[in-house]
């Protein structure tokens, strides 16, 4: 009962740290590999502090990996539960999905 006490506690702190369209957003980023902090921000439209305070969120709760090359940041998805999440909602959200013969793309990546 403890283990599935314990689990039930980290899901829901996963799920919260997933339960912002911000950090969403930069996690599927994430999932076509390793961005500099400057690659993200210019793809998700934050300011500065509002990224590094997400940023922060996903280090926290071990999502993402840091690596420092000179004076630039980069993150990449860790391996992991939340991984599979994204990978997953990355594919029903961000997959290339038909719509009336055309093949549309319903987020940008």
């Amino acid at each position: 009962f403890e283990g599935m006490q314990r689990n039930a506690e980290d899901a829901a702190r996963l799920l919260r740290a997933l339960a912002n369209p911000q950090r969403l957003r930069i996690l599927c980023l994430l999932v076509g590999g390793e961005m500099s902090v400057g690659n993200i921000n210019a793809r998700i439209d934050l300011s500065q502090s509002a990224l590094s305070q997400h940023l922060a969120v996903l280090r926290e709760e071990h999502l993402v990996s840091t690596r420092r090359e000179a004076q630039t940041i980069h993150y990449a998805l860790l391996n992991g539960p939340a991984q599979v999440i994204i990978e997953t909602l990355h594919g029903i959200y961000c997959s290339p999905k038909k719509s009336h013969g055309n093949t549309q793309r319903v987020c940008a990546s």
